[in-house]
């Protein structure tokens, strides 16, 4: 009988962290989050000599400008966030050492294969991606937004990032807590995945991203008011982080994230796995105000057993947690 071999984040695990590993993680981290944020960052002081005035000048009315380097903006994102997990996947020495977030199951699965799925998810990027060209070219969003001027305002990145995630965590309960019905219509799909791997981020239903992503993003910009360059910041980082924190492994910069109450992919895993915690996404919050956040130290399955770990299952939907 021929024994599968384990994948690089289970078979590192049991090896110590060296200095080298601690400096590609602290490498990792310094490059991935601007490489993340670079379209607003680059555009926002040289547009005007990159694209004509009238392409920006929306006193006439919404043009596709904004919009376009807006999706451009989380689709560059995507771009270094699936190299980062490519160097992963494979366990490159250059990415440090792996440490799975459940040590006692592993998944097995083709990159190029998953990568495609997840990026073809009609319920994740095209429900979105048509949400925000609605809004945008039907002139539904607040004047602010159609604003080229200034940079990007950090402050106003943080409001969009903490209202949506507080909204997000309120829609995340109910699809939970409502009813039976409304759980299995919305969320239970995406609870298949109770070991979740980054490509199973927008992996689930129309209503689930409808319920969860679309609504607290038309609330959250009605209440927050930004130009391009603050929305565009906000709109790759929650899109990329959305896929980080569902990753198989612990990232470099978890310690740190987890120290500021900001969201992790243990904590994410925590949902996953026992349904009723860590209803939050980017920030563990609002879970510790409403009592519902389990830190991953203390889930029992995400502690090592000694023993081999066994080849993860889906979940079978048989009842509501």
């Amino acid at each position: 009988k021929t024994v599968e071999a384990f994948p690089p984040s289970h078979a590192d695990a049991a090896r110590r962290t060296t200095v080298w590993d601690s400096t590609m993680g602290l490498t990792a981290t310094l490059i991935l989050w601007p490489l993340i944020l670079s379209v607003p960052l680059v555009l926002q002081h040289t547009y005007r000599d990159v694209f004509d005035e009238a392409w920006y000048d929306y006193s006439e009315g919404p043009k596709p400008l904004g919009l376009c380097l807006g999706l451009l903006a989380v689709a560059v994102g995507q771009v270094f966030v699936l190299c980062y997990q490519y160097l992963r996947w494979t366990g490159s020495k250059y990415t440090g050492r792996l440490v799975p977030v459940q040590p006692n199951e592993y998944r097995v699965y083709d990159y190029a294969e998953a990568a495609q799925e997840h990026l073809s998810q009609p319920e994740g990027f095209a429900l979105i991606g048509g949400y925000l060209t609605l809004t945008w070219m039907l002139h539904l969003m607040p004047s602010s937004y159609y604003s080229f001027e200034g940079g990007v305002e950090w402050i106003k990145v943080a409001a969009c990032l903490l209202l949506q995630d507080l909204l997000q965590y309120g829609m995340h309960r109910a699809e939970h807590k409502v009813s039976k019905a409304f759980y299995r219509a919305s969320h239970e799909p995406h609870h298949d995945f109770t070991n979740p791997r980054l490509f199973d981020a927008f992996n689930g239903s129309f209503a689930d991203t409808f319920f969860m992503i679309v609504l607290p993003l038309f609330t959250t910009k009605s209440i927050v008011h930004c130009n391009v360059w603050s929305y565009m910041a906000f709109g790759t980082l929650y899109a990329n982080w959305l896929c980080l924190i569902h990753s198989e492994t612990h990232h470099p910069w978890d310690w740190l994230f987890q120290a500021v109450g900001m969201g992790t992919a243990a904590d994410h895993h925590v949902h996953h796995k026992l349904f009723s915690y860590n209803y939050g996404h980017l920030f563990s919050y609002w879970d510790r105000v409403c009592g519902t956040y389990r830190h991953p130290k203390n889930v029992r399955q995400f502690r090592s057993n000694n023993k081999a770990p066994t080849r993860w299952k889906p979940h079978a939907r048989t009842k509501v947690e």
